[in-house]
């Protein structure tokens, strides 16, 4: 998958399996590769499955994977992907960190797939470069590093480094690596065997167009509810969100109730709120900066809002997050 490698085939490549890794994105990353061999008539990849201490790896879908080796025993790589899923950081540790600085410096093209670019800069390996990860993952991804260039598209590719969204665009990424490597004949080709219409490139968003989303195609209505996420932390007013759509403000509440079931105030708090969940499971910032970062104006009202909507205190959030998960056996 190495966009300069010059070393005899098959070329090799390793998926560092991080606990509850996401399966579909491993596998839409190494499936392509395994057809590349088939059609090629060659063997072009080879990959390696490693985790920290050798033994298997329980994914989010509660399957688990044998691996080839341990971080001890792993053979020298000229490209590693690192392969993660739900909370990644806690299985983050300065064996593991070590590791990695010492592969980069080796010269191994580093990469992350699904929540992978969240270890990679944990360990402080993403300096310079741009990245992507999971849209759901990103707001607090760029809250916890503010100094990253992290980016909503489904892939970024670069010398050193490379990463992914998840789930089908870690295919997408493998098809432009293998087109790079060995012609877009070959990744067309692979494509077909994957029943994939169409090659997505880097820069398409990973979400559905907002229209789709909200099951509407009605102008006014998307347009203001694109307003709303662009304005999370200092929340427009009705008035000066009917206005700017072009709205009476009793059209805009008909608009909201007639196709979303709720009215615009409601909806526009529901956004606020599923932005605080997410920042209060996945980073460590205060429950009253957390509260200020989502438009409320102070821990009460956050608080109250919080429970009104979810039944419990934003701080039950913040513990279900930091409890020990479950052994393999049982983990999500």
């Amino acid at each position: 998958m190495r966009l300069d490698y010059v070393g005899p085939l098959p070329e090799p490549v390793g998926f560092l399996l991080i606990p509850r890794f996401s399966m579909m994105a491993f596998f839409s990353a190494v499936e392509p590769l395994r057809i590349a061999n088939r059609l090629a008539g060659q063997e072009l990849y080879r990959w390696t499955l490693i985790s920290e201490d050798g033994q298997p790896v329980t994914a989010s879908n509660d399957m688990t994977l044998l691996v080839d080796c341990g971080l001890s025993d792993a053979p020298s790589l000229p490209t590693l992907a690192v392969c993660a899923g739900f909370e990644p950081e806690r299985d983050h540790s300065r064996r593991l960190s070590q590791w990695l600085h010492r592969q980069a410096s080796e010269g191994c093209l580093l990469g992350g797939i699904d929540t992978g670019p969240l270890i990679l800069a944990e360990v402080g390996l993403l300096e310079g470069h741009r990245l992507t990860l999971h849209w759901e993952s990103l707001p607090a991804f760029r809250e916890r590093f503010p100094g990253l260039d992290a980016v909503e598209s489904l892939f970024e590719i670069d010398a050193r480094r490379f990463s992914c969204a998840g789930g089908a665009a870690a295919m997408d990424m493998t098809l432009s690596m293998i087109a790079s490597r060995h012609g877009q004949a070959l990744a067309d080709d692979i494509s077909e065997q994957l029943i994939h219409a169409r090659l997505r490139p880097r820069q398409d968003h990973q979400r559905l167009p907002l229209a789709k989303r909200l099951g509407t195609h009605r102008r006014p209505l998307v347009d203001a509810v694109a307003l709303m996420e662009q304005h999370l932390e200092q929340p427009l007013s009705m008035a000066v969100l009917s206005e700017r759509i072009g709205l009476s403000l009793r059209q805009l509440q008909r608009l909201f109730v007639d196709e979303l079931g709720k009215r615009p105030r409601d909806y526009y708090l529901e956004l606020r709120l599923d932005r605080a969940r997410h920042l209060l499971e996945e980073t460590d910032r205060d429950i009253l900066s957390i509260g200020l970062a989502c438009g409320f104006s102070s821990a009460s009202s956050f608080s109250r809002a919080y429970r009104q909507h979810y039944r419990q205190p934003p701080s039950a959030s913040r513990r279900r997050a930091e409890l020990p998960m479950p052994d393999a056996d049982h983990g999500q």
